[in-house]
């Protein structure tokens, strides 16, 4: 008798089991999904070519700079090499003294520059995917996803909106309907 209770608690709580997991499979089969290329929004949108315009801009003097320093240090090292043998000891060291200042300064500011321009890069790219983020929120809400992924391994084409996010960004709206954009 009492391996038919059991048996019967065992059998509800498997059917109460099964009649969940065919309830999650048929939600599931109507959740709205989408996927979006990060890259390509960090490549090809007008924020990301306007925020790459502004960093050379910024950068470039800094640049032009240490590539003027760099031929100074290749032409002070040539120089050196030519001359080197028929110089005077003292002169010699000098020389390389001033070798080894101009190098150690040049190497200092290429420094700076690549953490300087790392930085800002860094800053602007996390302004653009801001702004991506908002827009994909916004389609979203508006199209109904239920889940929106930003990296993945591999996206068929069918749920790709990333042309989509890219329309917006780039001074688009939001089109009245795009429900007949990629689901599932």
């Amino acid at each position: 008798m009492r391996l038919n209770r059991i048996r019967k608690h065992w059998t509800t709580g498997l059917a109460a089991v099964l009649l969940a997991c065919t309830a999650l499979h048929a939600s599931a089969q109507e959740a709205r999904i989408a996927a979006v290329n990060s890259d390509r929004i960090l490549r090809d949108s007008l924020p990301a070519r306007v925020a790459q315009a502004k960093l050379e801009k910024e950068f470039s003097k800094r640049d032009h700079d240490l590539q003027l320093m760099a031929q100074r240090l290749k032409t002070m090292s040539e120089k050196l090499d030519k001359d080197g043998p028929t110089l005077s000891p003292i002169d010699r060291a000098n020389r390389q003294r001033e070798l080894n200042d101009l190098n150690n300064e040049f190497l200092t500011k290429q420094r700076e520059f690549r953490d300087d321009l790392n930085q800002r890069r860094n800053e602007e790219l996390a302004s653009i995917l801001d702004q991506a983020n908002r827009v994909i929120k916004q389609i979203a809400e508006k199209d109904k996803y239920d889940l929106i992924v930003q990296e993945a391994v591999y996206v068929s084409p069918r749920i790709d909106i990333t042309d989509q996010v890219l329309r917006v960004m780039n001074g688009g709206t939001l089109s009245p309907n795009a429900a007949s954009a990629p689901s599932k």
